[in-house]
């Protein structure tokens, strides 16, 4: 994908975080949220072209956007969380809306709606759910049929039920997955075209300022044109050509709220203070509820952008990685803003007190787009096959190169990465001995293990990295603490984990537990007290009392 320049993005999130400081604080956010209101006129200032143009980021330059990069968009929808998920989720919801086309359309077709798109600043949602199918695009029952004239296909007559569709009510433009006689294929479907009307807008758990509601088509034309493509059967392979993009966005989305709930609660600990001292400096405290929240998050980033970057390098596909990103970032999130209610205490659990609608909102991160067991049978599948593939070897030549990583810089964690894989890789080939994967429960687990433990390896190529990304905010001994902390876990967890899992589903673990090497594992988390301790610190210094 193209992208757009350092100093062009970073002005662009500076001038979305300074509208946001003066449109949209919190007070607002907060009373809409209590209305379940959707600030209409905020998304529209926020696709204005003189204001900020976020739709734009999307939109190739040569239909009238800004041609951004998966990096670039990772990079906003990140800020976007933090401002207000709802907010950022309307925002997201045209980004996802335009996908279609942009992965399948003809020449003629983005000419004419990308462009439209840019110029008019339209709202898009996109329809593929619906009630009784949920994810499950297969099972598709809008039906799209052919309307002939003078023996030609001219147009289509559409009939079905969409459901959970952000932008639903609001939307100008709806890209909407249907049956067509020659399969699944995307639709363009113009917001007062007869016979098309949105649902109420739903009274959500969290992202109130975002509009979902459900559509009914009853016999809704569209012309021929309005195939995405011109080719019928094409939906559910445009659909799934984008996941791994789609699901790192979401990604960003589940790191910017926890990372938000999380610098809540540093600036929280430094002011409450508990016979005699801050709460900042109780590990108590720090130990438990932000310190091994803040690893997770940086691993997640570190996942996030290695893949991003894969993304604009010209790699296509990627589910398994747009899977394990979204998987940890969105249950990172969601973790770290339980925690930071806790954190808080009794005011974390008023609505004075923003941590307690980061949770309501962060949750749905782990349902859209793939709900959390979605991902995790999706891990499972794609590096199932690698493992059967290679014979056992995906993941220990991964270790070794991690080896030969902590040869030259051994303290970023790499060695304990290393050992998380070859236990990963020993779990994996005990399942398959024993037909393990035949239990479902067997594949979900395997498929946290998995992101996991690769999230552990990249944390630690990122650590060693000789130049940090933009958005690494830490000097290189605490964020290499980090990515220490993560993958000393990272190891035990998988280890014991996996253990556990083979003997719960087998009569025995046959030689699992030698080949598991936790002598090795259990040795390698001598200096993690200290390491957290480094790390509580940094937060500290780092996200100072306001």
């Amino acid at each position: 994908m193209a992208s757009i320049d350092a100093i062009s993005r970073n002005l662009m999130l500076d001038s979305l975080k300074e509208y946001a400081k003066r449109r949209i604080p919190y007070d607002l956010v907060r009373e809409l949220d209590e209305k379940n209101e959707f600030p209409e006129d905020i998304l529209k200032e926020m696709y204005d072209h003189n204001i900020l143009g976020l739709h734009l980021l999307m939109i190739p330059a040569e239909y009238g956007g800004v041609s951004g990069g998966t990096f670039d968009i990772y990079r906003v929808c990140e800020q976007l969380a933090r401002i207000d998920l709802g907010i950022a989720t309307g925002v997201f919801a045209t980004f996802l809306g335009t996908d279609p086309l942009n992965v399948g359309g003809t020449e003629e077709q983005k000419e004419k709606w990308l462009t439209r798109i840019a110029k008019e600043n339209l709202l898009v949602a996109y329809g593929a759910t619906e009630p009784d199918a949920g994810s499950d695009l297969v099972n598709l029952r809008t039906r799209a049929e052919h309307v002939v004239k003078n023996g030609k296909i001219a147009g289509y007559r559409i009939t079905g039920n969409k459901q959970w569709i952000s932008n639903g009510g609001v939307a100008d433009l709806y890209t909407i997955l249907a049956m067509a006689p020659g399969g699944p294929s995307w639709f363009l479907v113009e917001r007062n075209t007869e016979g098309f009307s949105p649902n109420k807008h739903e009274d959500k758990h969290g992202i109130r300022l975002s509009n979902t509601a459900g559509l009914s088509l009853d016999n809704v034309y569209v012309p021929a044109e309005n195939l995405i493509g011109m080719e019928e059967g094409k939906g559910l392979l445009q659909a799934q050509a984008v996941f791994g993009y789609t699901r790192l966005m979401v990604a960003a989305f589940g790191l910017g709220a926890g990372t938000e709930a999380l610098e809540q609660a540093v600036r929280y600990s430094q002011q409450r203070i508990q016979a005699g001292t801050p709460l900042s400096e109780k590990q108590g405290y720090t130990h438990k509820l932000i310190v091994p929240n803040a690893c997770r998050l940086e691993a997640a980033r570190s996942y996030i952008e290695e893949t991003a970057h894969k993304l604009d390098s010209g790699d296509h596909g990627l589910q398994t990685e747009g899977a394990i990103a979204k998987y940890t970032a969105t249950e990172g999130g969601n973790r770290m803003a339980e925690d930071a209610i806790q954190a808080l205490g009794g005011y974390g659990y008023t609505r004075d007190f923003p941590v307690e609608k980061i949770k309501r909102d962060v949750k749905i991160t782990c349902i859209y787009e793939g709900t959390s067991e979605i991902m995790e049978m999706t891990i499972y599948r794609g590096r199932w096959q690698e493992h059967l593939k290679t014979r056992g070897r995906y993941y220990m030549d991964q270790a070794d190169r991690l080896d030969e990583l902590h040869a030259q810089k051994p303290g970023v964690g790499a060695h304990a990465a290393a050992l998380a894989l070859r236990a990963l890789s020993a779990v994996m080939e005990e399942c398959r001995v024993q037909k393990l994967t035949r239990h479902q429960h067997v594949t979900f687990k395997l498929g946290r293990l998995i992101a996991d433990a690769e999230v552990a390896a990249c944390f630690a190529r990122a650590a060693a990295a000789d130049k940090y990304s933009e958005t690494v905010r830490f000097e290189a001994p605490a964020w290499q603490a980090m990515a220490r902390v993560f993958a000393r876990e990272t190891a035990l967890r998988t280890a014991v984990e996996g253990l556990a899992l083979v003997l719960g589903a087998a009569d025995a673990a046959g030689t699992l537990a030698d080949a598991l090497n936790l002598d090795s594992i259990q040795a390698e988390q001598k200096g993690q007290v200290a390491d957290m301790d480094l790390v509580a610190q940094k937060l500290k210094q780092t996200f100072k009392a306001k």
